[in-house]
């Protein structure tokens, strides 16, 4: 039969058949003691050749049915690969009923297959995927972000000078004109007013033409310091 047409019987683990075939020998051996006792009255060197003749039969049907059964069973969701391995005896003394019956019976107990379990680990490797996935992303993002929160913080900063700058100069040029007036106060023409208030009108519109082009050269400033920076990290 196709092994495709129907369900597999499905075992949890190699032991669950190996269990099966032990109980299925041990069910067919003690048919065979009460068919066949032991006769212990031979000769020395005499073997009952029938009852062993029967055992082996017995034991060849064993091992057909389940190797024909084989490819209809699956180990924790995995068909058999050698199925030989594991229907084959152990020992010699496994075909010997006496000793299959002083043996005891042990009992394998396996936390079943839990489908939601098998469910949970794929789920955390896609979650570790996903993190992984992030973890790369912000290696390529995470340095330009960077670079852009500390130029526009580097930019607010002068922003903020050049204001602090601009009330100064207005300050002092207010100041300035006041003391002036009041110095002057009560004083005649002085020899050299005319001089004087020259370079004074000189002194204000440099002022004005530092306040005016300070921006400029600061700009000139940061254009020098990325590009010292771009040529010595070897880019």
């Amino acid at each position: 039969m196709d092994p495709a047409a129907h369900r597999r019987i499905e075992l949890q683990s190699p032991e669950d058949l190996t269990y099966l075939v032990d109980n299925v020998r041990r069910a067919a051996a003690d048919s065979i003691n009460t068919a066949f006792p032991p006769v212990d009255n031979l000769p020395d060197g005499q073997e009952d050749e029938l009852r062993n003749r029967i055992e082996q039969l017995v034991n060849d049907y064993i091992l057909k049915t389940f190797t024909l059964a084989a490819p209809n069973l699956t180990i924790n969701g995995l068909p058999l690969s050698n199925p030989a391995a594991l229907l084959t005896p152990s020992s010699s003394n496994d075909r010997d009923p006496a000793t299959q019956q002083r043996q005891p019976r042990v009992h394998y107990e396996y936390e079943p297959f839990d489908p939601r379990k098998r469910d949970r680990i794929e789920q955390l490797i896609s979650e570790e995927e996903d993190l992984l996935r992030s973890i790369a992303l912000l290696k390529r993002r995470a340095p330009q972000a960077t670079a852009a929160r500390w130029s526009d913080a580097t930019r607010a900063g002068i922003d903020a000078d050049e204001e602090l700058l601009k009330l100064v100069c207005e300050r002092v040029a207010e100041e300035g004109s006041v003391s002036g007036k009041k110095a002057l106060e009560g004083m005649g023409p002085l020899e050299r007013q005319e001089d004087v208030e020259g370079r004074w009108d000189e002194a204000v519109a440099g002022l004005g033409r530092l306040k005016r082009d300070m921006p400029a050269a600061v700009a000139k400033m940061e254009r020098a310091r990325v590009a010292a920076g771009y040529v010595s990290g070897g880019r």
